[in-house]
C-alpha cells in the first residue's frame, strides 16, 4: 500500500469543492454521503476524467471527519493488508491489477464486508469488461455504479479560469482557445500543460501569451 496520493507544488488539493460536476453530480453526491456499512462503490470513464479526483476527495473527507483510508492500485505490490481502523477501502486502476493483486482485492472486499468498511473502486471500464477474476469482478459490479464523463468544452475552460486565477495566472481567452483546440480536454493534460505553461513564463520572465505557448511547444518539440 503506498501513501495516497498528495498535491504538490502548486497543484490544488482535490476535494468536491474544487471538482467540476459537469454530468456527474449524482456520482458525487453519492460520494459525498457515503457512510460505514455502504454498498461498494465503482467509478468508470477514461483516463483524465477525474476519478482519481473523486477517490481523494472521499478519502480527504473521511480523513477530516477523523478517520482513515487504506489507499491501493495497480502500482502497489500484493499482498495488501487490511486494517481494522480503516473506515474506508479505495482501489484505483481496477482494470490494470495483475493476478496478485486481483487476489489482494478480493480478500480486501471479503475483510470489508466483514468489518462492515465501504469499498469504492475506479477503473477505466465498466466491471463486466473487466478482465479480472469472475468473483471480484462481481463484487465491483454489484454496488453503485457511475460513469465518470470528461469535460465538455464550458467545464473545461471554467476549470481552467478557476486554476489560472488561483495560481495568479492571467489567461487571455486567445490562450485558453488554444489549450481547449489543440490539447486534450481531460484535467489530467490539461493541468499538467498550465503547470508547464507557468513554470516556462517564470523562467522566461514574460508574459503568458499565445507567442509564448508557441515557443514553448517548439523548444519541447510539441508544436
Amino acid at each position: 500500500m503506498r501513501q495516497i496520493p498528495l498535491a504538490l507544488g502548486t497543484e490544488t488539493a482535490r476535494t468536491f469543492d474544487n471538482f467540476v460536476p459537469a454530468a456527474n453530480a449524482l456520482a458525487i453526491t453519492h460520494l459525498r454521503a457515503l457512510a460505514p456499512q455502504a454498498a461498494p462503490v465503482y467509478l468508470w470513464g477514461p483516463s483524465g476524467a477525474g476519478k482519481t479526483h473523486l477517490l481523494q476527495a472521499l478519502v480527504e473527507r473521511f480523513e477530516a471527519q477523523g478517520t482513515h483510508a487504506g489507499w491501493f492500485s495497480a502500482a502497489d505490490a500484493a499482498p495488501w493488508p487490511f486494517d481494522e481502523d480503516w473506515a474506508l477501502v479505495v482501489i484505483d486502476d481496477c482494470e490494470a491489477l495483475d493476478a496478485g493483486q486481483q487476489h489482494a482485492a478480493f480478500a480486501l472486499f471479503v475483510e470489508a464486508a466483514t468489518q462492515g468498511t465501504p469499498v469504492v473502486a475506479a477503473g477505466r471500464v465498466p466491471p463486466v469488461d473487466l478482465t479480472v477474476r469472475e468473483d471480484l469482478r462481481t463484487r465491483l459490479g454489484w454496488g453503485h455504479v457511475f460513469a465518470i464523463g470528461p469535460l465538455g468544452e464550458p467545464e473545461a475552460r471554467a476549470t481552467l479560469r478557476r486554476e489560472a486565477d488561483r495560481r495568479g495566472i492571467f489567461l487571455s481567452d486567445e490562450v485558453m482557445d488554444y489549450l481547449l483546440t489543440r490539447f486534450a480536454r481531460d484535467l489530467k493534460h490539461l493541468m499538467a500543460r498550465l503547470d508547464r505553461l507557468d513554470e516556462f513564463s517564470l523562467a522566461t520572465k514574460r508574459t503568458i501569451t499565445v507567442p509564448l505557448l508557441k515557443q514553448m511547444l517548439i523548444e519541447e518539440g510539441a508544436a
